[in-house]
């Protein structure tokens, strides 16, 4: 791939009248050059049983040859046709809650015998339709997959197989590590093997929802084997992996294994959906796509992000183009949008496209086109931006499962939202990183690596992480680390287990805090940020420096945040959740302390600036105003030496002063 990708989905199929000729005519104009097809409408593309009906894909892709414009073919396997569900009841998913009626898209058990065969039929048909297309420049694998919560007998089947396999039979040593003796739930033959629908045991739980992430994995990369037989040296396989939702992208998904499941690809895709208008702050574009980059350590697509969205997301003027460009920022090497037009019919009318319902030109596609003007413009300078962060911070599916099985008390806080705090403040002080998951080898590729709520890991893991430090790292660990093994069985040494020794400090006992405070480092936070809030360990120095007491008359004798020498390097443990502004200051000291300070973490949010090496060698800058108000910083001297301003939007610099206007940014060439 050459150049940027931009460009959006495109139904035919759905349209209230002919009108590709039209359509494709305004994405022309509009600099749209790439469109994703297929994905949605099995239903169309076999309405019977081996009846097949590709008209709609082979009357796009002939009219995207004349055009000249690309096109993404997604397997069309994600919502399957009624009559299948008719034929085959029970290929509809059986999950903790029972069977699911058809209706909705993604409700099919993905290891169904009669699904994989329908599957791997559609998908030979549609390749042999479209293999010889020049517009074809690539392939998506099925749609924002997920295990769906399958749990139907076959599924217990495999997992009990699996399971057996990973102990080598020994069913001795599997009930010792997941302690089911507790409650009469021991298992003496895997032939006894119980349904896990009803496991209170939430080591087995945890397990089978690992299994079920594995099925995802085994799903994409069959998937990939068929599209395989059909591919050009000039095509793709990508994917478009989403996040945990909060209301929009937020956070490690739950469902999926993205860096075991990215290997099915060739380049890792994303959908990143976030709010706008006076929420737009840009952290949903990070976050997803500092993860989305790291899966392979290189470039992604946005194959997914709104134009309109949901009403309350109709974008403010301008905001399209700062979201477009800071793709670009995190590395994407294309914005694509869900999607062309605004759908007439279901549950996703109010979901809208670039074009509103009457399909006329409008306030949208007239900012998607300055767009598209201005990626063909800059392509060559702006693709394949390469990033060497010196920060990363450490996730974890297996964390998130056991945290909630084991939520922190209140649930007022999950495992997403621990990563999102320490996220978040690095964010908000310019400070970019990787995201790295606790198979990474290379640690030593950082300055400061965070370990967010790490509840759930092998020794190993923590073996690597306490080295790293030795050898000259910082390592900051937060509450919720190292209580239990990889088998969420609950570690037996002093806490944090495996980072105790590191960390020069302990504990055994914690509490939700009630009118506690901070004292000691505070920073100068105001006292009502300084308040605990949660969840608090009760800490222990053996040998650390307390930077922070809890501020009570019970528990002030204890540590909330402390600071150890451990070899070479510094290891930070950071006993309790605290306010977003306190966290801010603490993580501002540590980076300090490790040399990742400069002028670009002394201007802090709304103006967010991102950098990384284009494929020239040159540095690409990228500064954004991530307000409604206007915002001045004063740039020092190292910064002002720019060789070229490659775009600028209500950007004015003069002398050392930067002036970003409501929503703008510029992009410089250094």
């Amino acid at each position: 791939m050459d150049h940027l990708l931009y460009g959006c989905a495109y139904y035919d199929e759905y349209m209230p009248y002919e009108r590709l000729d039209k359509d494709l005519a305004m994405m022309k104009k509009a600099g749209i050059n790439v469109i994703r097809i297929a994905e949605s409408t099995w239903s169309t593309e076999e309405p019977e049983d081996g009846v097949f009906d590709f008209s709609h894909v082979t009357k796009v892709l002939e009219a995207c040859e004349r055009e000249k414009i690309n096109v993404i073919i997604g397997t069309p396997t994600y919502a399957i046709p009624a009559w299948m569900a008719k034929k085959y009841p029970d290929i509809m998913v059986t999950d903790k809650s029972g069977q699911r009626p058809y209706g909705a898209r993604q409700i099919m058990d993905i290891t169904h015998h009669a699904y994989r065969f329908y599957c791997e039929r559609i998908i030979r048909k549609l390749m042999e339709v479209v293999k010889d297309y020049s517009c074809v420049i690539g392939f998506q694998l099925d749609n924002e997959t997920k295990h769906f919560g399958t749990s139907s007998e076959n599924v217990q089947q495999a997992f009990v197989s699996w399971i057996k396999k990973q102990y080598q039979g020994d069913i001795e040593r599997f009930n010792h590590d997941f302690g089911l003796d507790y409650w009469s739930n021991r298992i003496n033959s895997w032939e006894q093997f119980p349904s896990v629908r009803g496991t209170i045991n939430g080591s087995l739980g945890c397990a089978f929802e690992q299994f079920q992430r594995s099925l995802v994995t085994e799903f994409l990369m069959w998937q990939r084997s068929i599209v395989q037989e059909y591919l050009r040296e000039d095509q793709f396989v990508t994917h478009n992996f989403d996040f945990a939702w909060k209301g929009h992208s937020y956070g490690v998904q739950t469902d999926v294994d993205h860096p075991a499941a990215s290997k099915a690809l060739t380049i890792a895709g994303c959908d990143i959906y976030h709010p706008s208008q006076d929420d737009l702050t840009g952290k949903e574009i990070s976050f997803c796509g500092d993860m989305t980059r790291s899966l392979k350590k290189d470039n992604y697509l946005v194959i997914e992000t709104e134009a309109q969205g949901f009403p309350e997301w109709t974008p403010y003027p301008g905001q399209l183009k700062l979201q477009a460009f800071s793709h670009l920022a995190s590395g994407a090497d294309s914005v694509m949008y869900w999607h062309w037009h605004s759908i007439h019919n279901a549950c996703e009318t109010y979901w809208k496209g670039i074009l509103s319902h009457d399909l006329q030109e409008n306030a949208i596609y007239r900012e998607v086109s300055q767009i598209g003007k201005s990626f063909e413009a800059l392509s060559d300078k702006l693709i394949h931006l390469k990033k060497t962060n010196q920060a990363a911070i450490m996730v974890s599916n297996e964390a998130l499962t056991a945290l909630n099985w084991f939520q922190i008390p209140g649930g007022k806080t999950s495992y997403n939202d621990v990563v999102r705090w320490i996220y978040d403040a690095l964010y908000e002080q310019n400070i970019e990183c990787d995201i790295i998951w606790t198979d990474e080898t290379n640690l030593d590729a950082y300055k400061v690596i965070f370990v967010p709520a790490l509840y759930s890991a092998p020794k190993e893991v923590f073996e690597r992480l306490s080295a790293f430090a030795a050898n000259g790292g910082t390592l900051v660990a937060t509450f919720k680390t190292g209580f239990t093994d990889e088998h969420v069985k609950v570690n037996c040494d002093r806490q944090p287990a495996g980072l105790s020794e590191c960390m020069g400090a302990w504990y055994d006992r914690f509490t939700a805090p009630k009118n506690v405070g901070l004292s000691g480092e505070t920073f100068g936070v105001s006292k009502d940020e300084l308040q605990v809030q949660d969840f608090m360990e009760l800490v222990e120095p053996t040998g650390a420096k307390v930077l922070a007491f809890y501020d009570h008359y019970m528990w002030k004798e204890y540590a909330a945040v402390t600071k150890n020498s451990w070899g070479k390097g510094t290891c930070y443990y950071i006993a309790c959740k605290t306010s977003s502004a306190y966290i801010k200051k603490l993580t501002a000291s540590i980076v300090k302390e490790a040399g990742l300070w400069g002028w670009k973490q002394e201007i802090a949010f709304p103006v967010i600036i991102k950098e990384g090496v284009n494929q020239e060698g040159k540095k690409i800058r990228y500064l954004f105003n991530y307000s409604g108000k206007e915002q001045s910083v004063k740039l020092p001297k190292e910064a002002s030496k720019v060789s070229r301003v490659l775009k600028e939007e209500g950007a004015v610099l003069k002398k050392d002063r930067l002036t970003l206007a409501p929503w703008g940014f510029v992009v410089e060439e250094i």
